[in-house]
């Protein structure tokens, strides 16, 4: 197994990896009708290990150049297993120091917090690891429960950004949602 980058209460976090392909393409595969409204349509070769290989190892590269950072998660009890998702994308330093956040839980564990579990942890390893100022997640309005595991994780509501994604194939309107490092607020609330 992958040695996890760090954990919360109930979750490991390891980092992407290729060797970890085989587990990757099982959890999408276990999980495909059920992400199908929230994910753009993905071509078959996505549900295969080699086709998470593929991914992973540009998660990888993308990690060591320090744009992104993914992380499949695991429960201690079933370390072979991926339950999650989730990462920092496209990190932007500079003045902006921010980055956009990714997460998804099997669809088995929902509503029992590990979305915002998931969420929490790696908000703050991004500002406590990183140096970020900010973390955005942009959520479908109807995706009530994303947006409550966003809320439960200490997300504040923006705005709306209308046909922001094409999502299962059509362009679908999404509530921006932010987190603010607030150890770097410059004093400001």
């Amino acid at each position: 197994m992958t040695p996890y980058v760090f954990r919360s209460a109930r979750l490991y976090y390891l980092a992407a990896n290729p060797d970890l392909a085989a587990a990757a393409a099982a959890f999408f595969r276990r999980n495909r009708a059920a992400f199908a409204p929230f994910d753009p349509v993905q071509p078959e070769e996505f549900f295969t290990p080699a086709g998470q290989a593929d991914r992973l190892a540009e998660d990888l590269k993308r990690a060591e150049a320090g744009r992104s950072f993914r992380f499949l998660l695991v429960q201690p009890r079933h370390p072979g297993k991926v339950v999650g998702l989730v990462g920092l994308n496209e990190i932007v330093r500079g003045a902006f120091q921010s980055c956009f956040l990714s997460y998804k839980t099997d669809a088995a564990l929902w509503g029992r917090g590990y979305g915002s579990e998931a969420i929490a942890a790696v908000t703050d390893w991004g500002f406590r690891v990183l140096g970020l100022h900010r973390v955005e997640a942009n959520i479908m309005p109807w995706n009530l429960a994303s947006r409550r595991a966003a809320e439960k994780a200490g997300y504040a509501e923006e705005g709306l950004s209308r046909h922001y994604l094409k999502i299962n194939g059509r362009w679908e309107d999404h509530l921006h949602y932010v987190q603010l490092n607030e150890e770097d607020t410059d004093g400001r609330t």
